[in-house]
Order: C-alpha cells, then structure tokens, then sequence
C-alpha cells in the first residue's frame, strides 16, 4: 500500500485494515517490551533470583530476544535508585513508538477514541518523562510497568485499552477477497461496484505481462465506498474512487503529466468533469518531490451506469503501467505527439505496450530495421523520415499488435520478430510503390501529348482543320505539370531514402514527355499543306510512340507488384520491357522512312525542315522510353533477387 499518497488525498480509511495489523503487532511488541523492562527493573534489585525466559515470546513477536537478555541480565541499580542496563534508552524508545503505531491505527478507524487516546499518552509521558538515556529512574519504570498508578493512569493501562479498540476494529474491518480484491466493512449495496472495477482489472490485466501492480483494495467509510487501486510500482501513482448516492468520484495522481492527461483521455465516452491538474509536492515523491492530481467525477442514476464505469476505469488501468517508457522509446522512431496517439490507439484497442517492451521495445524495432532494411534507414533515423508519417505510425502499431500477440498466445517470439521485418520491408514497399505510381501518371501524361501529335497528323490525312496554337499550349502545359511531379519525386526518394534506381526511372520518363512536348511544339509550326507522301510515315510514327507510351505505364504497373510475389506481374513487367525496346525499332525505322523521303524528294525547305523536326523529337522520346524500359528491367531483377 502506498500509505504516503493515500493519506495525503484523504482517504486513510483504505488504510485501516493494514493500520490494524500493525497496531496488533505492536501491540505484542509491547507487552514483550514492558515484561522486559520489568524483568530489568527485578533483575537491578535482585541478581541472583531473576534470570530470562523471554526467549520464546521474542521469537513470536520478530525481535532479538539475544540483545534483550544482555539487557536484563546487566542491569544494575544505584543508590539513588536509577537502573541503568546497555540498550535501555533504545528499550523505551521502541515501547514509545510502539504505542504510537497503535494510537495511529485506532485513530484511522475511530478518530474520537483516537484523540482521547493520544491525550492519555501525552499526559503518562509527562509524568514518565523516560528518553534514550540507558540511565532510568526506579519510579519510572513502575508507572510504566504498573497496570495503574496512583494517579489513575498507566501506560500499561492505555496498552489495554488500545488493545481492546484493536479488536473492536478488527472484527468490523476482518478482510476478504471480493473478487481478488481485498475488501472490508462493505455492505451488500457496494459488493456489485467493486465486481463491476475488478471484472475490468481482469478483462486487461494479463496484458501487464507479469508486471507487479493492480492490487485493489476497497472499503466502506460512512457514506461512502472507496475502491484503490496501486497501478504499478511508482510511489505517487495510485487512482482513488469513491462512490456515494448518485455520484463516481476518480482521484488520480501520477508524477508524469503527460501521462495523467492521458489517463483523463480514456474516458471521453463518459460524461466527466474533470479538475485542472494540480501539481503537488510531497518529499520522496515524484522528482523533485513533484507528483500531479486531478480529480474527474460523474453523476449516475442508475446502477447499471455506475457499474459500467468501474468497469472502464478498472480496465484501463493496465495502460498506466510503464506508460512514460513505451513513450519515451517510441519517441525515438516517430514523433512525440504520434508516439502518444499509437498509445491511445493501442490502449482503446486493448493491446497496450508491455509486450512491445517485455520484447526489447526499441531494440525490437533496431533489430527489424538492421535485418531488413540495412540500407534504407540509417542509424538513429527515425522511421517517419524513411515511411512518411502515415506509414511510420501504422508500422509502430502493428509492432505493438504483433507484440502483443506473441506474449498472449504463447507464440515464437522470433516469428513475431520474423512478422515484425516483414512489416517494416512490406512499409518500405508501398513507399517505392507511391513513387512507381508516380511514374505511371508521367507515363499517362507522356500518352496525352503523344495522343494529340497523332490526331494533328490524322487531321492533316483527313485534310481537317486542327488547332495547332491549341496542341502546342497544352503540351506546354502538360510538361509543366510533368517537371513538377517529377521534382516531387526526386524530394521523396531523397527523403525516404528510396531506391535510387526510382529516380532514374523518374528521370528517363521525365525526358521523354519533354521530347514530346518538343515535337508538339514543331508540329504548331508545320504548314498546312504537307505533301501526302510524308504523312504515312509521320502517322505511323505517331501511333508507335503512343504504344510506347502505354507500354511504359503497364510495365510499371506490373513491375510495382514484383515485391509481393506475384510471378504474372513479373512476366508482364519483362514483357513490357520487351514491346519498349520493339517500340524503338519501329520508331527509328519509320522516322528513317520520313528522313529517305525528304531528301530524296523535292518539297519547300520549311515543310520539309519542320517535318524532320517533328520526326526526330517523336524517335527521341521512343529512345527515352526504351532507355527507360531497360531501367525497368533492371529494377524487376533487382526486386526478384532482394
């Protein structure tokens, strides 16, 4: 029991059957100890015709019974009559304390007694002024030993009467389990409360995972029933509650701020009104001597409220334990405002952080990133700069779950470390997934301009008007939208330190969208009348870089799924590849066919210098997509390798 705290809040009665035991034993204490003195006091006058037999009631009540035979059997007395013995001050000193521990326990339990009894000692002190001093007066020890003076009074006598006041108090107060609680003094109404608590300190409380703490006690005082609860092993931790007519009463201290305002957190779904948290000072609590409180208290009318919320409090009291810990470790690997919010998560959900810590906490997660991930995440690199915040926070969680689940289903905890690797490589994953789809929305604004130059040369077959102003603004347009997602990527892979060989993909699509857009700018500039002898080539041209296009983005598509195994994916990335490269071919032959007629024909110098223009630019970006193609298949290899 943490007797400091609980005095401190008011609620001594919770400590009361404790009190008792320990105003029963030194109960015992002293009455050895006065038999004791007495013994001294005989042994003094007459040495020869006194010796020990206190041994056997020494034993009985804890004490060296040695030290107390060296006392008697040297005691000696002077003409002034003062008996003098080593170790006789320290005999009077424990015989005073005792009283006092038992004045302490009658008074928790009945204050006016309590009072009455603390005046007597008083007033015996006064006129048995013993001290520390091995050197006692003869008239002392009697009024001491004596079960009354002359006065009326005695410490012998006071001794009695406590004794009886023990009693009374302890038949009251006998203790049970109610539960697995120990309770005292409950009436028939409380029993359904302190179940309603400790069916919820049962639901969690295997997640402490042999973790001390959770000892509950609960008793009746007046008109009310207090239930506490000790938390864990911290001195100032401990929750109060009180329950009268229509009202809960929760008093919480901690020496963790954070973590109090975490434990208000957990009962939003309650209608509390909580106190400010006041911080408090008390020596040997708490650093500094610092603890915080705050007190929460909830109206009910109906039994069944009140009991559904000792069960939520006592449920929720497992995710105290070793709180600041969890947090602190996880603080390492994603921020401090995420590394609270995965333990509310993991609190609601009731999968708590001892077993994440019971595994190695952040060794745990050490390891995982050494094992799979050497080179994607540096030393002391937390795990949101690597994942993306999102990500981190959903992996950090899933460690806690797997954790958990480990410890309470008796599992291999290298499978959980095993499942934990896969995780994180499965995190990682979907990071260079994000930037794979990336590339497919370059690839799908390369077809775009690709798309348009090949309805400007249908449109020319067809001798239809086409706006050629129009095509050259919205490649424009296109690229710029082009460059700006590929800066982003190149941000992200930098700072999810990703394959590098993703920016090399990001890069190669880059340059072809901007050879397309290149080749839409020349056709802007190609004159209407273009011989119909070069449009053939031109349009076949035109639809090859349009397959290139669309080959690209399948290629990609199906490489992004190679790390989850999928064979199909990996034949259909490779097949992808393959139509690039055929896509090259075909290009440079169609735009050599546009070349051969130009020079070898007669047309005017700017429709035939603009056409092999706008050829080149379109066989350019087919070398780009096809050097983008070999990339890719070195990225897929990379993949079935790893």
């Amino acid at each position: 029991m943490k007797s400091e705290i609980i005095e401190r809040l008011g609620q001594a009665e919770l400590l009361l059957p404790a009190l008792i035991v320990e105003g029963l034993a030194a109960n015992d204490r002293v009455k050895l100890r006065l038999s004791v003195l007495q013994s001294a006091a005989s042994h003094a006058g007459e040495p020869t015709s006194t010796c020990f037999e206190l041994a056997r009631e020494c034993h009985a009540a804890g004490i060296d019974p040695i030290a107390l035979e060296t006392l008697v059997d040297r005691a000696t007395t002077s003409a002034g009559g003062e008996i003098s013995a080593p170790g006789l001050g320290a005999l009077c000193t424990a015989i005073w304390d005792d009283v006092a521990a038992m004045i302490r326990a009658v008074k928790a339990g009945d204050p006016t007694n309590g009072r009455k009894a603390e005046e007597r000692l008083v007033a015996i002190r006064e006129l048995a002024p013993v001290g520390s001093s091995d050197i006692v007066a003869s008239r002392d020890v009697a009024r001491l030993t004596a079960v009354s003076d002359a006065a009326g009074d005695s410490l012998h006598r006071l001794v009695m009467d406590l004794h009886k006041a023990l009693n009374r108090l302890a038949a009251a107060h006998a203790e049970e389990q109610l539960s697995g609680a120990r309770v005292s003094g409950l009436l028939p109404d409380d029993r359904p409360g302190v179940e309603a608590f400790m069916r919820g300190v049962h639901a969690t409380e295997k997640l402490k995972f042999g973790h001390p703490g959770l000892a509950t006690t609960a008793t009746r005082s007046g008109e009310r029933l207090t239930i506490q609860n000790d938390i864990g092993e911290t001195d100032a931790h401990v929750v109060v509650i009180t329950v009268e007519r229509d009202l809960v009463t929760v008093t919480y201290t901690d020496v963790h701020l954070a973590r109090a305002k975490f434990f208000i957190g957990l009962f939003r779904n309650f209608a509390m009104q909580w106190s400010g948290l006041e911080r408090k000072s008390a020596a040997g609590l708490g650093e500094d001597g610092a603890f915080y409180l705050v007190t929460g208290r909830l109206s009910y009318d109906k039994a069944e409220n009140r009991d559904a919320f000792l069960e939520s409090v006592g449920a929720s009291l497992v995710f105290l334990i070793d709180w600041n810990k969890a947090r602190k470790v996880l603080r390492g690997w994603i921020s401090k405002s995420d590394a609270i919010r995965v333990l509310c998560w993991a609190a609601h959900h009731r999968i708590g952080h001892r077993a994440f810590l019971e595994l190695g906490g952040g060794d745990l997660v050490a390891a995982a990133v050494h094992h799979a991930t050497p080179t994607r995440i540096g030393f002391g690199e937390r795990l949101d700069n690597v994942l993306g915040r999102d990500a981190a926070v959903d992996f950090v969680k899933t460690v806690l779950r797997v954790s958990a689940e480990a410890l309470a289903e008796g599992g291999s905890t290298r499978l959980a470390r095993d499942r934990i690797e896969a995780a994180l490589v499965a995190h990682l994953q979907r990071v260079d997934g994000a930037l794979m789809a990336v590339m497919i929305r370059q690839a799908g604004l390369a077809r775009e301009i690709a798309a348009a130059t090949a309805r400007f040369v249908a449109a020319r077959q067809a001798s239809e008007p086409f706006d050629v102003t129009a095509l050259a603004d919205r490649a424009r347009r296109i690229e710029q939208k082009a460059d700006r997602i590929a800066v982003d990527a190149r941000s992200a892979v930098a700072r999810f330190n990703a394959n590098r060989g993703i920016e090399a993909l990001v890069n190669q699509m880059e340059d072809a969208v901007d050879e397309l857009e290149q080749a839409a700018f020349v056709a802007s500039l190609i004159p209407d009348d273009i011989p119909a002898e070069l449009l053939a080539p031109l349009a076949e041209l035109c639809t090859t870089t349009v397959v290139g296009t669309e080959a690209a983005a399948a290629g990609v598509a199906a490489a992004a799924d190679v790390p989850e195994g999928h064979r199909v994916d990996t034949e259909d990335a490779l097949a992808a590849v393959g139509r690039l490269i055929d896509v090259e071919h075909q290009a440079d032959a169609a735009e050599r066919a546009v070349t051969a007629r130009i020079l070898t024909g007669e047309f005017p110098f700017k429709a035939a210098l603009s056409v092999l223009e706008f050829a080149r630019a379109l066989e350019r970006s087919t070398d780009r997509l096809a050097a983008f193609g070999h990339l890719l298949r070195e990225h897929v290899l990379a993949d079935l390798s790893a």
